[in-house]
């Protein structure tokens, strides 16, 4: 993991680079349409446009090339959003998920909010695993065509 880089601003390119890797990969992996892409785009470019101290991106770079990331969103004063947990295949297996996991929760207790939630899909096995050795509790599901494909959606709670 010598040349694993982790960092918390923006360069240009990463925003593209990011909505391309969600959709590449979720397609590859689990058959999700170009709408998922959408789905990730919007949000991360409001992001990356009003990101306040009390929100972060931790961008993932392999030998410069980006190829992972996750973020805090505030929802609330009390509530922030865990966001865009991806790794490349690649860098999976490595003990880099749960380090990004560990640094949102230190970073959001830091902060000072009472709750972390996320959302999820029941097919995304190993990131659920990462979720709950971390505390996180399943609390709602709902299953219904999204992304093109069938899903089992998920939100997932930790209370700090």
């Amino acid at each position: 993991m010598t040349n694993i880089e982790i960092r918390h601003e923006f360069k240009p390119g990463d925003i593209g680079r990011l909505v391309e890797l969600h959709g590449l990969l979720y397609s590859e992996e689990y058959g999700f349409d170009h709408t998922f892409e959408a789905y990730v785009a919007e949000p991360l470019a409001k992001f990356a446009l009003t990101k306040t101290d009390r929100e972060r991106i931790w961008l993932v770079e392999d030998n410069n090339i980006l190829m992972g990331s996750v973020a805090i969103v505030k929802q609330s004063d009390d509530e922030a959003q865990f966001r865009w947990f991806l790794l490349h295949p690649s860098l999976r297996g490595k003990g880099i998920g749960s380090r990004l996991m560990n640094d949102t929760v230190a970073f959001c207790r830091g902060k000072g909010y009472k709750r972390i939630f996320l959302w999820t899909v029941s097919d995304l096995h190993a990131a659920a695993a990462v979720y709950r050795r971390a505390g996180f509790r399943l609390i709602e599901e709902h299953t219904h065509t999204i992304w093109g494909v069938w899903l089992t959606e998920q939100r997932y709670d930790l209370e700090l």
